[in-house]
C-alpha cells in the first residue's frame, strides 16, 4: 500500500485547521486549567472498581496531546498524553451532541483539554466519560508512525520535541538528569557550600588543557573565550574568604564529538579550604553513594553489560602501579625512547615530541582506562600532566591528584591544589613554551590568578565531575547526547 506524501497529508490538516475556525473555533487561542494530571488520576482511582466510580460519580479534567484515535461513528476512543503519562477517553454523540460533529476534525498529535467522568470500560480499562472537550493546538505536521526503528539516529537529536512524545524511556531519563542535579546540589548545600556563579566569557582560556571556543565582544573591542573550567575563579573565592564553593554550569571545549565528548558539557566543581585529595576522596565516595541511592534506590546500578557498585569503599591504586598491572614494564615508564617503543609495538599513536609523561598518559588511556569498571581512584599522576596540583612531600615529580573512573571513562577529577605562587607561575611559564611550540590547548599565563595567590590562598582540595557521563551511568545510557536534550549536530541538509 502506497504512503500518503507528507506534504499531502499536511494539507489535509490545514483544512481541517480551517473547518474548525469556519465553526467559530479558534484551536491556537485557548486556554485551559486541568484539574488533575494522568499520574495522579491512577494514583488516586486506580484501585477503584467499576461499581465504585459509578457510584461516586467522579468528575475530572486533563490536558494532553492526542497520541492515538480509534472513530466508531457515533463514539470514539482516544488516548491523551499528558507530562505525567497517558490515559483513556471515550466521546460519545449521545453526550456531546453538536460539539461530536468536530471529532471528524481531530488527529493524532492535537493538543486537547477534556472534561468527564471516570468510569472503567468493558475491557475494565480506566477512561474519562468526555462531557466536554476544547481544541487547544491542531497539530499541522503528523507525528511519525517509525520513529523506534529509525536507522539516523541523529533525527531523534534533531527533532528531541518528538521522541520525547513518542518515547516515554527519554523523558524519563531527563526527568532522572534534573534528579541528579537536585541531589548533588542537595548533599553539597547540607555539607556547608555555597552555589556560586562565574564568568562564562574569559579573558584567558585556562583552567584546563583544551582548545578554547573564541568569540568577539563589539563595544569593548575584545576577543574572549567560551569558557573551560570556572577552576581559577573558584579558587580566587577561597582567596577572598569564601572556604565551601561549587558551581554547576556548562563549560566549552573546541574538540572532537564522541559517544563521551559534547562541545558544550555541564560539569560540577567545588572547592573546600584546608582538606587534602585524601579527604576529597572520602568525600566522593560519600556524594556519589548518596546520589546513586536516592535517585536509583540501590546503590547497585545496570549500566550496560554491567552491574555497577558505588557501595564505598571505591579501589584506589597509583596511575604508575595501575600500567604495571596492565603489564606496562618499569624501565618504559621511566624512559621515554622505551615508552614510544612500547607504544608504538602496542599500535597506540603518540604526538611527536611528546614527553615521557605524556606518552605514559596515552598509554593509560588505551591500555588501563577501558579496564576500570567498578568506581576507581587513579592516584599521583606526574606533575607535567597536572600544572594546579600540589606536589607529593615524598616525591616531589608527583602531585597529589586522584582521577574516578567508572564504566572505563573518567568521569571526575581533583587534587590538593597548589596554593604556591612561585611554584605556580613557574609552572605557568613552563607550558608557555610548549603554546609558542603551536600546542593551542596549552593555557595562556593568567597573571592575576598568580597574583591572587600571592594574596594567600589557604591549603584546599577542588574536584570537577562531569555531570553528563554521571548521567549516562545512572540511567544506563551509552552516548552522551542520549542525557543531553538538543546535543550539538551539524546543520540539518536539505
Amino acid at each position: 500500500m502506497q504512503e500518503t506524501p507528507l506534504s499531502e497529508l499536511i494539507q489535509q490538516r490545514i483544512k481541517k485547521l480551517t473547518a474548525l475556525r469556519s465553526f467559530g473555533i479558534e484551536p491556537y487561542n485557548g486556554t485551559f486549567e486541568p484539574s488533575d494530571n494522568t499520574e495522579d488520576i491512577f494514583k488516586k482511582f486506580g484501585e477503584f472498581e467499576k461499581e465504585h466510580l459509578e457510584n461516586e460519580n467522579i468528575t475530572l479534567s486533563v490536558a494532553g496531546r492526542v497520541i492515538l484515535l480509534r472513530d466508531f461513528g457515533k463514539a470514539a476512543f482516544a488516548h491523551v498524553q499528558d507530562s505525567k503519562g497517558k490515559i483513556q477517553i471515550y466521546l460519545r454523540k449521545d453526550i456531546l451532541g453538536e460539539k461530536f460533529s468536530l471529532i471528524k476534525n481531530l488527529d493524532i498529535g492535537d493538543i486537547v483539554g477534556v472534561e468527564g467522568r471516570l468510569f472503567r470500560t468493558k475491557t475494565n480499562e480506566l477512561t474519562i466519560e468526555v462531557h466536554n472537550f476544547v481544541f487547544l493546538s491542531k497539530s499541522l505536521r503528523p507525528l511519525p508512525e517509525k520513529w523506534h526503528g529509525l536507522k539516523d539516529i541523529e533525527a531523534r537529536y534533531r527533532q528531541r520535541y518528538v521522541d520525547l512524545i513518542v518515547n516515554p524511556t527519554v523523558k524519563e531519563t531527563f526527568v532522572k538528569r534534573q534528579l541528579i542535579i537536585k541531589y548533588l546540589r542537595e548533599f553539597l548545600e547540607n555539607e556547608g557550600f555555597l552555589e556560586v556563579e562565574t564568568p562564562m566569557m574569559h579573558t584567558i582560556a585556562g583552567g584546563a588543557r583544551a582548545k578554547p571556543f573564541k568569540t568577539y565582544h563589539e563595544a569593548l573591542d575584545m576577543e574572549l573565550y567560551l569558557r573551560i573550567a570556572p577552576e581559577l575563579y573558584l579558587k580566587r573565592l577561597l582567596v577572598g574568604g569564601f572556604e565551601r564553593v561549587f558551581e554547576i554550569g556548562k563549560n566549552f571545549r573546541n574538540e572532537g564529538i564522541s559517544t563521551k565528548h559534547n562541545p558544550e558539557f555541564t560539569m560540577i566543581e567545588f572547592y573546600v579550604a584546608y582538606k587534602d585529595y585524601n579527604w576529597l576522596m572520602d568525600f566522593t565516595e560519600k556524594l556519589l553513594s548518596y546520589i546513586t541511592q536516592k535517585v536509583c534506590g540501590s546503590l547497585q546500578v545496570k549500566y550496560g553489560d554491567y552491574v555497577i557498585d558505588f557501595t564505598p569503599p571505591f579501589k584506589r591504586i597509583t596511575m604508575f602501579d595501575a600500567l604495571k598491572n596492565k603489564g606496562v614494564p618499569e624501565e618504559v615508564m621511566k624512559d621515554c625512547n622505551l615508552a614510544f617503543k612500547w607504544a608504538k609495538a602496542k599500535g597506540i599513536e603518540i604526538p611527536e615530541g611528546s614527553s615521557l609523561s605524556k606518552v605514559l598518559d596515552e598509554i593509560f588511556k588505551e591500555v588501563v582506562e577501558p579496564e576500570l569498571i567498578q568506581p576507581t581512584f587513579i592516584i599521583d599522576y606526574p606533575v607535567e600532566l597536572s600544572p594546579l596540583a600540589k606536589r607529593k612531600k615524598d616525591d616531589p615529580e608527583l602531585v597529589e591528584r586522584f582521577e574516578l573512573f567508572i564504566a572505563g571513562r573518567e568521569m571526575a577529577n581533583a587534587f590538593s591544589e597548589l596554593n604556591d605562587p612561585l611554584d605556580q607561575k613557574e609552572r605557568f611559564l613552563r607550558q608557555l613554551e610548549e603554546r609558542l611550540k603551536g600546542d593551542e590547548e596549552v593555557p595562556e599565563m593568567d597573571e592575576d590568578f598568580v597574583r591572587a595567590l600571592e594574596i594567600g590562598m589557604p591549603p584546599a582540595a577542588g574536584e570537577g565531575i562531569g555531570i553528563d557521563r554521571l548521567v549516562m551511568i545512572l540511567t544506563n545510557n551509552q552516548s552522551i547526547r542520549d542525557v543531553i536534550l538538543f546535543p550539538l549536530l551539524r546543520p540539518e541538509t536539505k
